[in-house]
């Protein structure tokens, strides 16, 4: 996720700290709004007749200054600076314009912005129309004769002329606060509805670059079609290599994976985790197509979880994941993402765990993903193979950099109960060394 959240593109620091901010969504009117917003606001963004609204809007977050603090102070009547008033007008001057635009692009409804106009004439007495902040004459009618005379004073006249000034200029700055104070909720939805709109428009054209989709939602399934994985792919074509897209349905219960070495069942359970991450924290998904429900967490149980600073084993910390999965599966509905399970452990205890793990998740309401090696596991749960090495499509010396061109990394229905026995033939085509393959081969029969 981390890879996802690196690539956006915000124009403001403000539009960080709100991506920063986004909760783990669960409720459908949430989850649906997230998306929506996202969607219309790259429809919007990828309609020509919009480009000059965009630009400002783009141009106004790019001055957008994440004030929050200012105005946390403010609301408990804290006296601020000039500089604070400066940021509180010119947050009000953005606003403004960015109403503008975004009337202009027909999103005013999914990106609401409070009229908060006083408060910028409030802060510009003078109706300059800037953005800058100045303590004006206007404020109080003691500034202009006190500021005349200091043009022609003398250094020893100055000292008391400042010191006139600044008196004033403070009881100004409290009136002027005081005056601020009842717009405090108004300029908070300010800040942060643009906040929203820089999060959108970042999502909007990370949408665009990676194709992602706005899901469908059906019910407790997750059905993926042409699911990718968004660093992968683009490593691979950013070195000439091919990626392969999948499809992949998953129902509450639990689905094993199995397919030889190299065969992307890894990477396929880091994509649909991701995916699931991405849905439920308002981003749309990398995929052609997809329906996608919400669950109440994603666990993932992938690599190697040994600890040295605790003294677990992988083994010991995989278990007691894995323990708490069960515990957790009674009252939450979870995506369970698990790797290989027990084979850092001796293959017959190894294989019972895993009969045990599927027997007990077939009973909850939570989706369970596994893939493993392990054979004739007895159990009546849905299987899926991935298609893996296709020998007859080798026509040139196979090599560690090239064999990704040759493997089907689909999924078909498999019911054999048997997991594919491909690593000796792929290690020969490989060029390993003979006597090893051989030797292998022996063992194999006994």
């Amino acid at each position: 996720m981390l890879f996802v959240t690196d690539s956006l593109e915000f124009m403001s620091t403000a539009g960080r700290r709100r991506m920063l901010d986004q909760p783990w969504l669960t409720a459908l009117p949430d989850l649906d709004k997230e998306q929506e917003n996202v969607q219309v606001m790259k429809d919007a963004m990828g309609d020509q007749e919009n480009n000059k609204p965009v630009n400002v809007l783009r141009h106004q977050l790019m001055q957008l200054h994440d004030i929050k603090g200012t105005l946390q102070s403010l609301s408990t009547h804290v006296v601020l600076d000039e500089v604070e008033l400066f940021e509180i007008k010119n947050l009000a001057y953005l606003c403004n314009i960015s109403r503008q635009s975004l009337a202009d692009m027909q999103l005013t409804d999914h990106f609401p912005l409070p009229d908060i106009q006083e408060v910028f004439h409030l802060l510009d007495p003078d109706g300059t129309g800037v953005p800058n902040f100045y303590i004006y004459d206007s404020y109080d009618e003691r500034l202009a004769p006190v500021r005349r005379k200091m043009k022609s004073a003398n250094e020893e006249e100055m000292s008391s002329l400042l010191a006139q000034q600044n008196e004033i200029q403070q009881q100004v700055i409290v009136r002027l606060c005081d005056c601020l104070h009842p717009y405090c909720d108004a300029l908070m939805d300010a800040l942060e509805g643009m906040a929203d709109i820089d999060f959108a428009m970042a999502r909007a054209v990370l949408a665009q670059s990676w194709e992602l989709v706005v899901p469908n939602r059906d019910g407790a399934t997750h059905d993926f079609q042409g699911l990718f994985n968004p660093r992968l792919k683009q490593h691979n074509e950013s070195v000439g290599l091919r990626y392969q897209p999948v499809d992949i349905m998953l129902t509450p219960g639990v689905t094993f994976i199995t397919g030889a070495n190299m065969a992307g069942k890894t990477v396929l359970l880091k994509s649909v985790g991701l995916a699931q991450l991405m849905y439920q924290f308002g981003f749309p998904i990398p995929a052609t197509s997809c329906c996608v429900a919400p669950v109440d967490d994603v666990v993932f149980c992938i690599g190697d979880d040994q600890n040295e600073m605790n003294g677990l084993s992988s083994f010991a910390s995989e278990i007691t994941r894995i323990s708490d999965v069960v515990y957790r599966s009674q009252k939450e509905r979870l995506l369970i993402l698990i790797d290989e399970p027990a084979r850092t452990t001796n293959p017959v205890e190894g294989k019972a765990l895993v009969q045990a793990l599927a027997s007990i998740m077939q009973t909850r309401d939570s989706i369970t993903f596994i893939t493993t090696h392990y054979s004739q596991l007895g159990l009546q749960c849905r299987r899926l193979r991935v298609k893996g090495f296709v020998e007859d499509l080798v026509d040139i010396p196979l090599t560690a950099q090239n064999i990704n061109r040759f493997i089907d990394y689909s999924l078909v229905p498999d019911n054999s109960d048997e997991v594919p026995h491909e690593a000796l033939r792929i290690a020969e085509m490989l060029s390993c060394n003979p006597e090893l393959i051989s030797s292998a081969r022996r063992f194999m029969v006994r």
